[in-house]
């Protein structure tokens, strides 16, 4: 089975979660944390600052590692390492997610998340208090 390496920021502001919903491919509609795939001689974190670059044309500070995350999908295995984040910039921009959302701690449940991106709720809510 083919193996997908990817980060992921948990952009945490004022007691919420950033959260993007995707606007294409098979997850079309489906809520996740933004990220993407690293390249070859990056480290996690560059990665990570690259990704939310083009992604949200914002920059962001990398901090703890919260988890990382083992999915099998149909089609690959995901392992996904999501990071703690914080904004460096006060504006977002979606590049290529259809919408966005500040989540609070009860309002995570109310989108519908990728199977990855969901195992990580019951930790982001602790992050959230």
């Amino acid at each position: 089975m083919k193996i997908i390496e990817v980060v992921a920021a948990i952009i945490i502001k004022d007691g919420m979660v950033y959260a993007t919903r995707r606007g294409y491919g098979d997850f079309k509609g489906w809520w996740e944390f933004p990220g993407g795939k690293t390249e070859a001689g990056e480290s996690l974190e560059d990665a990570l600052k690259r990704e939310i670059k083009e992604e949200l044309d914002a920059e962001i500070e990398v901090g703890e590692l919260l988890d990382t995350v083992e999915w099998d999908y149909p089609d690959f295995h995901l392992t996904m390492h999501c990071f703690v984040c914080s904004l460096l910039s006060d504006t977002l921009q979606l590049n290529e997610h259809e919408a966005d959302a500040w989540l609070d701690a009860k309002s995570l449940h109310n989108v519908k998340w990728l199977p990855a991106d969901e195992g990580l709720i019951p930790q982001i809510q602790v992050l959230l208090g």
